[in-house]
């Protein structure tokens, strides 16, 4: 059990590399900045939502 996690925990730089090459062959190089801009407003949608989700929360507590 603990070697099975050993492995499957560690990505290493090779690793990192093997993945990207497959999404660049996946993908092709002109789709690859349209996916990576997607990705960040995502994340950034997430982050204000998250954060939007605090404020409402703090001002509930404010309240009461």
């Amino acid at each position: 059990m603990m070697l099975q996690t050993i492995f499957l925990g560690i990505v290493g730089p090779w690793q990192w590399i093997i993945i990207g090459l497959a999404i660049l062959l996946l993908f092709g190089g002109k789709k690859l900045p349209e996916l990576m801009k997607g990705l960040g407003t995502g994340i950034k949608e997430f982050k204000n939502a998250t954060t939007t989700e605090e404020e409402e929360a703090k001002k509930a507590e404010e309240k009461k």
